[in-house]
């Protein structure tokens, strides 16, 4: 999760007589070279050919944040973050909605009593679905991408929210959140909501998730991020030392159009201090009309040369039946028919 979400620091501290506060400042920078053998026509989704391209945040978002943190005293603090995506290719933003900071803008405050937060921020949902991914949320061949296709960014992006996160009690630890749409006279345009319920014991753990969101409501309440999404996850994880295991189950219902069940499952296993390698497979089948499944399946690997820099290489297919349009990395949605094979290797830097 922390490829998708965090990067490396630079902190600014500043120290009052009642109260410590500090700014943190944090990036991705993440490019690489894609090719595919087949590539959708975006109006058509018939076969092109193959493409050889550079591709923007091959392995995690491109971005660039600021956070900052306020001890208050007591146990609690106050908390914002801001954080923005980066179009590698021609630096311009990459976000859902086209906005500056369209990723998160946050605050909230945090203490004994667990963490309370408003704003722009990513659903419990979707943390959920990335926390039993075994390829880390990678742009190429991961949960990620059943994600988006699924839902477009309904559930990642959550505008207008506010939410609520437990402390840790004994392992367990749960979030709810809501978000409004800001319709006049209308509660239910745009209305989202959201749960989660995660279980962590040694090496163990299980988690289980629920979306539940309308269409409609405001102008802040971007289109891509408020379809008419069901959402349904349970996943786990398991630890062998230097190997992880994860598994997972995951229901998208976008009314009137899709019923999809997703099952996934892959290894991680950091196989030189600084080589990991990974490797997962999803089955998607369309409970409304069997004929439409698809397979992929996707194989990485990333050495670091630094804490902060890597190099990565990962390979993979979609195989598509019916009208399953599964894709095999960003900004490859509804894919062709049949069986598409890529692969992308790049550099990624944190700050």
């Amino acid at each position: 999760m922390s490829k998708v979400i965090f990067g490396g620091v630079i902190t600014l501290s500043c120290g009052m007589a009642q109260a410590q506060s500090s700014m943190t400042l944090y990036g991705i920078v993440d490019a690489g070279l894609l090719y595919t053998n087949k590539t959708p026509n975006p109006t058509t989704f018939q076969n092109e050919g193959g493409q050889f391209s550079m591709n923007d945040s091959g392995s995690s978002p491109s971005q660039f944040g600021m956070k900052g943190v306020e001890d208050l005293g007591g146990g609690l603090k106050a908390e914002f973050d801001l954080e923005s995506g980066i179009d590698m290719a021609n630096g311009g933003y990459d976000d859902s909605n086209g906005n500056l900071f369209g990723r998160e803008a946050w605050v909230a405050l945090d203490g004994n009593f667990g963490d309370l937060k408003a704003g722009l921020q990513f659903s419990p949902f979707f943390f959920a679905v990335a926390e039993s991914d075994p390829r880390d949320l990678s742009q190429f061949g991961s949960a990620l991408i059943l994600f988006i296709d699924n839902a477009v960014a309904t559930g990642i992006f959550t505008s207008n929210a506010v939410s609520y996160t437990s402390p840790n009690i004994d392992g367990l630890k749960g979030s709810v959140m809501l978000a409004l749409g800001g319709a006049a006279g209308d509660f239910q345009a745009g209305r989202q909501y959201s749960a989660s319920l995660k279980y962590e014991n040694g090496g163990l753990m299980v988690n289980a998730a629920i979306f539940d969101g309308n269409s409609g409501g405001t102008a802040q309440t971007p289109v891509p991020t408020t379809l008419a999404l069901e959402g349904r996850t349970i996943g786990a994880a398991y630890r062998f030392g230097d190997l992880t295991a994860k598994a997972s189950v995951v229901n998208y219902k976008v009314a009137g159009e899709l019923n999809n069940y997703v099952y996934g499952a892959g290894l991680d296993y950091t196989w030189l201090p600084k080589w990991d390698l990974n490797g997962g497979v999803w089955f998607t089948s369309d409970r409304s009309d069997t004929t439409n499944h698809s397979l992929m399946a996707a194989l990485g690997t990333e050495y670091y040369l630094s804490p902060e820099t890597s190099l990565y290489a990962q390979i993979g297919l979609v195989d598509n039946h019916g009208a399953e349009t599964t894709g095999l990395a960003i900004g490859a949605l509804n894919a062709v028919q049949g069986m598409t094979l890529g692969a992308d290797m790049g550099v990624r830097h944190t700050f």
